[in-house]
Formats: C-alpha cells, sequence, structure tokens
C-alpha cells in the first residue's frame, strides 16, 4: 500500500462551475497509470468526498496517463455555505488515499 501522492506527479483539483469539482490525477508513465486505475476504486473515492457512488462521474485517460473525477459540490460556488470557491481542498483528500 502506498499513499496516491506518492506514485503520482500531481494531484490537483479545481473548480468545474457553479455545480460540479473535478479532480485531476497526473500519473509520470503507463505503468503509473495503470496501478492507479487498479488501484483506485470508485465506492472508496465516492465515499471519501462523500457522495452517492452513481454521482461520481470518473474517466480514465490513457493518452495522457489521467485519471479525472467530477463530482457534485456540496453547496453551489459563490453562496454563503461555500468554503472552497474554487475547489482547491479536495485534491489533498485524494492524494492521502492508500492504494494497493
Amino acid at each position: 500500500m502506498a499513499e496516491l501522492g506518492s506514485l503520482v506527479s500531481k494531484v490537483r483539483s479545481k473548480n468545474a462551475g457553479p455545480f460540479w469539482l473535478t479532480v485531476d490525477v497526473f500519473c509520470d508513465d503507463a505503468a503509473t497509470f495503470a496501478r492507479v486505475c487498479d488501484g483506485l476504486k470508485d465506492a472508496e473515492v465516492a465515499r471519501l468526498f462523500g457522495v452517492e457512488q452513481q454521482l461520481l462521474k470518473r474517466f480514465d485517460i490513457p493518452s495522457l496517463n489521467v485519471v479525472k473525477f467530477s463530482v457534485p459540490r456540496p453547496v453551489v460556488q459563490g453562496t454563503r455555505a461555500d468554503r472552497d470557491m474554487h475547489g482547491a481542498g479536495w485534491a489533498c483528500l485524494l492524494e492521502e488515499m492508500q492504494i494497493a
């Protein structure tokens, strides 16, 4: 087991509009990409982000060695209850996930 952040070159989260957040996992090579794809289970990622699994959108992009997740924002961007306007804090959650 290893922390995802120690295996990949970068984990980045960002705003994907007022209703969605996106987290990108950038791998250095095809072997790391394959390990990350196999190790990141949708159910675990959904639980980590606090969303129902059917709301999690996952995109494996082998030509770029990137895994992308999109989730609904917990609150609409820019509202009084929004504590992370740009979605930057979500990458840290995934970086610390243990994968095989």
